[in-house]
């Protein structure tokens, strides 16, 4: 692998992962965020309100370990 990927790459994925990270949080504060709103506009719908809840954010939380374990795999490109 010529020096300029292994530069590229050493440099790209801890920026990515941290992207990723950020992105993660900044949507799984959101999601709960808005959440939150609406129970408190319709208590009745509480439990569907949750359960959708938990499911954007299992998908959320979902992205961003596929983007981590990419990087896990990329890393190991270095070597």
């Amino acid at each position: 692998m010529p020096s300029q990927a292994i530069f590229g790459l050493g440099l790209g994925l801890p920026i990515g992962l941290g992207l990723a990270a950020l992105g993660a949080g900044i949507g799984l504060g959101l999601a709960i965020a808005r959440a939150m709103e609406a129970i408190g506009r319709q208590p009745e719908a509480a439990n569907k309100i949750l359960t959708n809840t938990l499911v954007l954010c299992a998908l959320i939380e979902g992205i961003f370990i596929l983007s981590w374990v990419t990087v896990l795999m990329l890393k190991g490109m270095l070597k």
